[in-house]
């Protein structure tokens, strides 16, 4: 299978070209990166150095499926050409994951580069959308965060454990805002990330828009409250994801709670429900979802961490894993190493 990456110079899409560069199925035949075309992938990148690839300017020959990592709005404009001619498109920024144009405007403050594919788009969380993902020619990959959190909640907010009106409390790595530097607006110099922990987004985060979308989904419902706010933490990797909801049935414990997850991700091949709260590094550098529920039964409500690396399956794994689905691979292909640890 003949793989194109638009923007591979990109965290994410370095991580996607090291991630397929070991997949028994494809090839990486084209790859883009604006400020870097004319050279070659090593010479940008040295740890890809089996990858001897000329960077050009546009995806270029014949591809199978490309994906892109290109910001919010220029992501969709580079798939436009390419949807239109027939090829199967995996985009791992924004464009695509908001069903209705004036959300996406909202939550981006950009108009909708190319409205008239967001019917055409699936939503890539395999675990809750892996039927529409096999028939798909556009997917959307989902975010980090709501990644993280949807994984964290879909169990309850599926079995009607919860009201309607959840917190989610979410950390990440520094990775997380990309190479172009912090979503703070802080700059990424080390002696100010180092030690230092950064609330943002309290006025309105992109996420917030796709977590709600996805949850009134599974709720089968129009709206979903949803309060979510994001930090940055000294780390290179990683998102935890700590999310809150009152329980309908106050008396419902902490081990009725765990059977139904258990459950709910029985066959999931990248979730795993944990015995103890989850760490980042337990996740780092694999395709692993880890998820531990649990009750405070004082104030009756649901309590749950999730973890996963904001890189990998909150990105270029996630995308990997839609890939496997829409040409009839296995699902885990190229997806099965462990974490990395220390």
């Amino acid at each position: 299978m003949k793989v194109g990456i638009i923007n591979v110079t990109g965290y994410a899409g370095s991580e996607l070209a090291r991630i397929l560069d070991r997949h028994p199925e494809v090839e990486i035949v084209s790859v883009t990166g604006r400020s870097a075309a004319g050279k070659r992938l090593p010479e940008v990148l040295p740890h890809l150095w089996r990858l001897d690839i000329l960077i050009t300017p546009s995806i270029e020959g014949s591809v199978d499926v490309v994906f892109s990592t290109l910001p919010s709005g220029a992501s969709a404009e580079a798939l436009v050409p390419l949807i239109d001619s027939g090829v199967a498109a995996i985009d791992i920024a924004a464009d695509f994951r908001l069903h209705d144009p004036a959300e996406f405007k909202r939550a981006y403050k950009l108009d909708h580069p190319a409205p008239h594919l967001l019917d055409k788009a699936v939503y890539g969380l395999s675990e809750i959308h892996r039927e529409l993902i096999k028939s798909a020619k556009l997917i959307a990959n989902p975010g980090c965060f709501p990644e993280a959190s949807i994984l964290a909640l879909a169990p309850a907010v599926r079995e009607g454990l919860v009201v309607d009106d959840v917190i989610v409390d979410a950390k990440t790595g520094i990775s997380g805002a990309g190479r172009g530097g912090l979503a703070t607006n802080s700059n990424d110099h080390f002696a100010e990330a180092n030690e230092n922990v950064v609330a943002y987004g309290l006025d309105g985060h992109g996420h917030q828009y796709e977590i709600a979308q996805e949850l009134a989904e599974l709720r089968e419902s129009e709206t979903a409250r949803v309060t979510f706010v994001p930090h940055r933490v000294p780390m290179t990797r990683g998102i935890l994801a700590t999310c809150y909801a009152r329980l309908q049935d106050e008396t419902l414990g902490k081990q009725q709670v765990q059977e139904i997850y258990r459950d709910f991700y029985a066959d999931e091949p990248f979730v795993r429900v944990t015995d103890t709260p989850p760490q980042t590094k337990q996740t780092t550098g694999s395709n692993m979802c880890l998820v531990y529920p649990t009750v405070d039964e004082r104030a009756g409500r649901l309590v749950v961490v999730s973890c996963l690396d904001n890189l990998f399956k909150g990105a270029a794994g996630q995308a990997v894993q839609n890939m496997n689905l829409m040409f009839g691979l296995r699902e885990q292909e190229g997806l099965e190493q462990g974490a990395l640890y220390p």
